[in-house]
């Protein structure tokens, strides 16, 4: 009798799955949900690396022409497009200051204000961060500027108004030593290339056998529908949102795993940025949800998934490690909307 009591204690405890801080204790000794995939990591089979970031294939000259504030009397046959190119400004930038909406049908006589400034002329390949980065300025700027909203696609032959006045070209040297990859940036497409008006971004796939090209734009992925969910099936949450002790700012939440565990997608979405090494997280994930949202996931030791891919709700995207400025195994996951990281605990489902 002992030994079946001592029996069932052992498979018993086996079950049982540590709580993390914020755990209820009624979910205590649960097994993972449906809800994550339950395949062992060795049977992910990994897609093929993404190619470099197009702010990294693709730089940009800082050629940009400045104009004064004018005003242009419509022609018969003129385009608002038309308009843009022989003034040498953008056509959004003139569409917005003089209050014409989509379709944006101008007709002859009508007196347009072209609004002063630098424009840029954006070249097939060029992102926004390429372009931020050459004229030493934010990319959020730019998308104020030019009062861009998702999916954020630049096109090429287009041209962007710079913010910021005029101010001394910088050095290659010089603009290298000041950039810093900012994930703000990559959510709101300033990782994305610049692809013509008659091209259509990459329609996302979830099997994936080569690297999208540094010049295919992602598409966009489908809304947002359900809740999200935790990134790991369990683990301790060890430093949660925002400010810390010693005044530095977290993002996101970090959870304690055994090294390998596998992180799962979110939710569903299109992953928008990979890499094995970046500065603070290490291997990196970043899957677009639709409706403004991100989801960002650090300190992989190995990431599965490739920039284009589909990805489900709980599928395997990455393992866990101890990159970049792990304090130990663990998981860094962010959710965003637009470019503002939200505390993921106000998102995620009750443990």
């Amino acid at each position: 009798m002992r030994m079946i009591t001592l029996v069932f204690l052992i498979f018993g405890l086996s079950g049982c799955i540590p709580q993390t801080d914020y755990a209820r204790p009624s979910d205590a000794g649960l097994a993972p949900t449906a809800d994550y995939d339950s395949s062992p990591p060795q049977d992910e089979a990994p897609a093929p690396p993404s190619a470099p970031p197009a702010w990294e294939a693709r730089p940009v000259t800082p050629d940009a022409r400045t104009i004064a504030e004018s005003s242009y009397i419509v022609r018969p046959g003129d385009t608002l497009r038309g308009v843009a190119d022989k003034t040498a400004s953008g056509s959004e930038i003139i569409a917005r200051a003089n209050g014409i909406e989509s379709p944006f049908t101008i007709r002859a006589g009508q007196q347009l204000r072209i609004p002063g400034g630098r424009y840029h002329l954006v070249r097939p390949g060029e992102s926004g961060i390429a372009i931020a980065r050459a004229y030493g300025v934010r990319w959020a700027d730019i998308v104020a500027a030019n009062n861009l909203i998702e999916p954020y696609v630049l096109r090429s032959g287009r041209r962007i108004l710079i913010p910021g006045g005029t101010r001394p070209p910088q050095t290659l040297a010089e603009r290298a030593a000041a950039f810093k990859i900012d994930l703000g940036d990559i959510a709101t497409g300033g990782g994305e290339p610049a692809i013509p008006d008659n091209v259509r971004p990459v329609r996302p796939a979830t099997s994936v056998t080569r690297a999208l090209p540094s010049t295919a734009a992602v598409g966009a992925p489908s809304p947002l529908s359900g809740p999200f969910l935790w990134p790991v099936a369990s683990g301790r949450v060890v430093k949660r949102f925002g400010g810390g002790a010693s005044g530095e700012r977290n993002d996101g939440i970090k959870i304690a795993v055994p090294l390998g565990t596998p992180i799962r997608a979110a939710a569903d979405g299109v992953v928008i940025y990979t890499t094995d090494s970046i500065a603070g997280l290490g291997g990196l994930v970043m899957v677009r949800h639709g409706n403004g949202w991100t989801s960002v996931y650090g300190h992989a030791s190995r990431v599965i998934v490739t920039r284009g891919q589909a990805v489900k709700r709980g599928q395997t995207i990455a393992l866990s490690g101890d990159t970049g400025f792990a304090d130990r195994p663990e998981v860094h996951f962010e959710l965003r909307q637009g470019r503002t990281p939200v505390d993921p605990l106000s998102k995620l489902p009750s443990r």
